[in-house]
C-alpha cells in the first residue's frame, strides 16, 4: 500500500467528533445520492484506458492490487478516473460565510440553496461562537440588532418599493396578492443587506469525488477554518460510510501554516487596519465611482474573434469580412442558438470562437451581491481574505432603494455603525478574527478582480442584464457591457438580456420569464437607457 507517499488522513475523518467552539448546533450533513460502487469505478475506468477487450466492468470486490492501482493513479496526478463518481449532500446549519468563502469559491460544484431574496430570515438563525459572557453579550446584541433592523426595513421599505413597482406595472391592479407578494420580496431583497454573514442557510451541494478529495486537502484555510474542517470532515465521513474504499486516498488537510498566504495572516490590529485602509483607498481611486471597472482586455479582440470564426468555417477574409464574421458568432439573428433558453454555446462549433477574447474587471461589490456573482462559475475571481482587508471602519454598499428614503437610509447607516462597533469591541477583547467577522453584514464591501472569456461573459450578462436580476449585480453588468461597447463596439452591441437575444432571434415570447416578466419591454431599450432602483 502506498500510504506513506500520500500522507493519508488517519484515523479516518469522522471517526471521532472534532472540537466545536460554537454554542449553536453543529452543521447537519447527509449524503443523499451517490453513484453505485463509486471507488470501483476508479479501477474500471482506469483499466478501460488500456483495454484490448473493450469496456472493463466494475470489479465485484477490491483487492490490494486494485487499491494500490488507485493510490498510484492518485499519487501520479491521473485524477480524471476520480471525477466520474458524483455525490449529492444536503446541508443544514451552515453559515453564509462558509458558503461564500469555501463552498462556492471554485467552479466544480452545483448547489441549490435557500434564497435570502425570497425567503424571510427568522430571528436567531445564525452561528454563535463559544465566548466569554461579556463577549457573548456583545455578539448576540449585535446580531439581534441586525435581525431587528432587517425586520424593520422589510416593512418600512414596502411603501417605497410599491411606488417604484407600480411605476412599472401601471396597467395592473394594486390589490392582487401576487403584486403584494412581489413588493414584500423586493423589500426583503434590500433589507437583507443588514443581516450577518453568520446567518444559516440550507442547501443541496453536488460534487465529484476528486473535488471532495480537494476539499479534504485544503479545508484548513481562511476565512472560516473551524466550520470548513467540520463540514468537510462530515462530508468525508458520509462518503466513507457509503464506500469505505475511499479511505485509501483521503489525504490529511495541509496545515494553514504551509499555505502561501500564511506570512500575511495575523491578528487584526492598528497596523493591519491601516494597511487595509490604504489598500481600499487606492483601489477605490481607480474605480471611477463604478461597481465594476474594465482593467484589462484582449487588445485585438474583434480581429481575433473574426479570424476564429473564419477558421471554423474555412473562409478567407475576402469571402467573410470581420463584421460579418463577428455577427455570425454574436448576433442572435445570425446565430439563433443564442436565443435558446438552454445555453448551447460551449457545444456549438461556431460559438466556441467566443472563447478567445478575454476581459478583466476590477470590482467593488457587497458580500451579498458577490454571492450572486460567484455563482457564475466560469467568470472566476480572486476574492480577498476578509481579515486582511478589514479596516475597522464601516465599509459597506447601500442598495439603491434604501437611498431613496432618508429615514430608511438613517436606520440602515446606524445599523452599520453598530455592527462595526460590535466587531471592534470583540476584537479588542481578544476574540479571533475568524469568529468576530461572522458579524460582518451582507452589505460589507469586497474589492477584487474577475476575469472571463467572451463566451461565458456573454452568458453571464444575458442572465444579469435582466431586470429581474438582483439590482446591484445588474448595475455592475450594465457598467461592464457599456465599457466593452466603448473599446469593442462590434462585440459590445450584442451583450444583451435574454429578451434582447430572443427578439433578435425571432423567438416569442421575447421575455422567457412568464409570470415573472419585469414589466418593462427591455428589448426595445438601448443599454445606455437602462435604469432601475428595484
Amino acid at each position: 500500500m502506498r500510504t506513506s507517499q500520500l500522507d493519508l488522513w488517519n484515523p479516518p475523518p469522522g471517526s471521532e467528533p472534532g472540537p466545536w467552539p460554537f454554542e449553536s448546533e453543529r452543521p447537519r450533513i447527509r449524503l443523499v445520492k451517490a453513484f453505485p460502487n463509486p471507488f470501483a469505478g476508479v479501477i474500471s475506468t482506469a483499466k478501460t484506458c488500456y483495454s484490448s477487450r473493450g469496456i472493463i466492468e466494475d470489479p465485484d470486490s477490491l483487492d490490494d492490487r486494485a487499491t494500490e492501482l488507485a493510490q498510484d493513479l492518485y499519487h501520479a496526478g491521473h485524477h480524471t478516473t476520480f471525477q466520474h463518481a458524483h455525490f449529492q449532500f444536503s446541508m443544514e446549519n451552515v453559515s453564509r460565510q462558509f458558503i461564500w468563502s469555501f463552498l462556492h469559491s471554485h467552479p466544480f460544484y452545483n448547489s441549490e440553496q435557500v434564497s435570502q431574496r425570497y425567503v424571510a430570515v427568522k430571528p436567531g438563525n445564525y452561528a454563535i461562537p463559544v465566548l466569554s459572557p461579556q463577549c457573548r453579550e456583545i455578539y448576540v446584541a449585535t446580531a439581534e440588532n441586525q435581525t431587528r433592523v432587517y425586520q424593520l426595513l422589510s416593512e418600512k421599505l414596502q411603501p417605497i418599493v410599491k411606488k417604484e413597482y407600480f411605476r412599472r406595472f401601471r396597467f395592473k391592479g394594486e390589490g392582487t396578492e401576487k403584486h403584494r407578494r412581489n413588493v414584500r420580496k423586493k423589500a426583503m431583497e434590500a433589507a437583507r443587506y443588514v443581516l450577518p454573514v453568520a446567518t444559516y442557510a440550507f442547501l443541496y451541494h453536488t460534487l465529484s469525488g476528486i473535488t471532495l478529495l480537494r476539499y479534504a486537502r485544503l479545508c484548513d484555510q481562511p476565512d472560516v477554518r473551524t466550520e470548513q474542517i467540520e463540514v468537510v470532515t462530515r462530508m468525508l465521513a458520509e462518503m466513507l460510510a457509503y464506500d469505505p474504499a475511499y479511505q485509501a486516498v483521503i489525504q490529511k488537510p495541509l496545515p494553514v501554516e504551509q499555505l502561501p498566504e500564511a506570512p500575511f495572516l495575523g491578528p487584526i490590529d492598528a497596523a493591519s487596519c491601516s494597511r487595509a485602509e490604504e489598500f481600499a483607498r487606492s483601489f477605490d481611486e481607480r474605480m471611477s465611482g463604478r461597481f465594476s471597472t474594465l482593467s484589462g482586455w484582449s487588445q485585438q479582440a474583434e480581429d481575433i474573434l473574426a479570424e476564429s470564426v473564419r477558421e471554423v468555417l474555412g473562409q478567407p477574409q475576402s469571402a467573410l469580412g470581420d463584421e460579418a464574421a463577428i455577427r455570425l458568432a454574436l448576433d442572435p439573428s445570425r446565430n439563433t442558438l443564442l436565443g435558446q433558453s438552454l445555453n448551447l454555446t460551449t457545444h456549438s462549433k461556431l460559438s466556441r470562437a467566443l472563447f478567445h477574447p478575454h476581459y478583466t474587471f476590477r470590482k467593488r461589490l457587497s458580500r451579498t451581491a458577490d454571492s450572486q456573482d460567484q455563482r457564475h462559475r466560469m467568470t472566476p475571481a480572486s476574492r480577498p481574505i476578509l481579515a486582511s482587508v478589514y479596516t475597522g471602519k464601516p465599509d459597506f454598499i447601500t442598495p439603491a432603494i434604501i437611498s431613496q428614503d432618508s429615514e430608511c437610509q438613517a436606520v440602515y447607516s446606524e445599523c452599520m455603525a453598530k455592527t462595526w462597533d460590535g466587531i471592534n469591541a470583540l476584537l479588542a477583547e481578544g476574540v479571533s478574527p475568524e469568529m468576530a467577522l461572522y458579524l460582518l453584514p451582507n452589505a460589507a464591501t469586497l474589492r477584487f478582480s474577475e476575469s472571463s472569456d467572451l463566451l461565458n461573459l456573454r452568458h453571464k450578462h444575458a442572465m444579469r442584464l435582466c431586470y429581474n436580476a438582483q439590482e446591484e449585480i445588474w448595475s455592475a453588468s450594465v457598467e461592464e457591457a457599456l465599457q466593452i461597447r466603448e473599446i469593442h463596439p462590434l462585440i459590445g452591441r450584442f451583450l444583451l438580456p435574454p429578451c434582447g437575444h430572443r427578439e433578435l432571434a425571432g423567438i416569442k415570447p421575447y421575455c422567457p420569464e412568464g409570470d415573472r416578466y419585469c414589466g418593462i419591454p427591455v428589448w426595445r431599450l438601448d443599454i445606455r437607457d437602462y435604469t432601475r432602483v428595484i
